[in-house]
């Protein structure tokens, strides 16, 4: 394995992380609930009375961040090494994975784990073991 050094930013994934740490903190204190994405955006399927505005609000704050970033610093190239059909099949077995493991990488690797959840832990073990496991499987066996 090598590191692409000249597109290594330590700093922008350190202040990420920070806000992204910020932001879950600020949202259990506030609203007493978890950031967990796959949780806020699967109570708009099955809307409860009074429940709806925050999670419409949330989900067009994730939409139109990319959006102002794109406004202020100009377009950032997009490189994805697979076809549509493989990143949709990607993304339905994810949204799979998070019905099953009750909550996504956010709800279980950041909030859970910060709240020393054993019920996170296994499913942050389990989500990244598959992760590897399946870069590994696709990069260097059936490569």
């Amino acid at each position: 394995m090598l590191i692409d050094w000249t597109n290594f930013t330590p700093w922008a994934a350190l202040a990420g992380g920070v806000l992204l740490g910020l932001a879950s903190a600020l949202f259990v204190l506030l609203n007493g609930r978890i950031l967990g994405i796959s949780g806020i955006v699967g109570g708009l399927l099955r809307p409860r009375t009074g429940d709806v505005g925050w999670r419409i609000s949330f989900v067009l704050g994730m939409l139109a961040a990319p959006a102002l970033y794109w406004l202020l610093a100009g377009p950032v190239p997009a490189r994805i090494d697979a076809g549509w059909g493989m990143v949709v099949l990607a993304g339905l077995l994810v949204g799979a994975g998070t019905r099953y493991g009750s909550g996504c990488t956010s709800g279980h690797g950041v909030c859970g784990l910060s709240r020393m959840s054993p019920r996170s832990l296994v499913a942050t073990l389990a989500f990244m073991g598959a992760g590897f496991a399946t870069v590994f499987l696709v990069r260097h066996v059936l490569a």
